[in-house]
């Protein structure tokens, strides 16, 4: 290759990264089941630098969601991805069901039931009473099945081995709770809550609070600061998203 044709190229692909995407986007992606929040970005990331012809672009996520939740993840590109611990503050809101009469090590479906507790004693007064004592600023201990780091090592990976684990409690705040659905061995509700709170924690304490035990079913996130799941683009949408913001674009044409 010659100097001009170097120069030529090089110049093409400075025009390339004149795109909204690396000037900065913000996203609400709906997450599937069993995929992870890191899953998300890698393909949004791969089909982005594919279409864009790049060799790399920033893409991040405001807040990690387990495999077996669904709904809002908030993606960054480019420059955007400098907001992400502003938006990782932001409150947010889940729907899940909580199993009563049961437990598990991971306090979802991850792992399988270890124990099992009575729930005749459980009426819908006796949950809705329950629930109030969850809200507002309160100490919670994260799951062992959690990122959370012991000694440098990630809790579940202790976890996952038989090894005890030992987490400190932390400051979380809960600024509603709504009981959505009952019956006497499972409940639905709907958690307006900050940063840090893990709601496979708070089905843990609410089954221990109800002496009936309890783990989660299913776990949605419904809305992350300002984005909700109405606004969500499905990872099917992701490629004629793309199309939609290049052709909306004053630079379509380098593309």
């Amino acid at each position: 290759m010659t100097d001009i044709e170097r120069r030529n190229t090089h110049a093409e692909y400075e025009k390339r990264l004149d795109n909204p995407f690396s000037k900065g986007l913000i996203v609400g992606i709906e997450k599937p089941l069993h995929w992870t929040s890191f899953d998300v970005v890698n393909k949004v990331r791969y089909l982005l630098t594919r279409r864009l012809k790049l060799k790399k672009l920033k893409v991040g996520h405001a807040g990690t969601l387990d495999p077996l939740a669904t709904g809002v993840v908030v993606l960054c590109t480019g420059k955007s991805t400098k907001m992400i611990e502003t938006l990782q503050a932001h409150n947010k809101t889940y729907r899940t069901t909580i199993k009563l009469g049961a437990t598990t090590p991971s306090y979802d479906m991850e792992t399988e039931v270890d124990r099992y507790f009575p729930t005749e004693h459980i009426t819908r007064e006796l949950v809705e009473k329950i629930l109030q004592t969850f809200v507002g600023t309160i100490q919670q201990v994260p799951p062992t099945f959690s990122a959370c780091k012991v000694d440098g090592k990630r809790a579940y990976e202790m976890a996952r081995v038989g090894k005890e684990v030992e987490l400190r409690a932390k400051e979380i705040s809960i600024q509603d709770i709504r009981l959505l659905r009952y019956a006497q061995d499972e409940i639905e509700i709907e958690v307006d809550c900050g940063k840090g709170t893990y709601i496979r924690a708070l089905a843990r304490d609410i089954g221990e609070a109800l002496g009936s035990g309890g783990y989660l079913t299913a776990l949605r996130r419904i809305r992350s600061g300002d984005v909700d799941e109405d606004s969500l683009i499905t990872m099917e949408e992701v490629p004629e998203w793309i199309e939609r913001v290049l052709s909306e674009s004053e630079d379509k044409d380098k593309y």
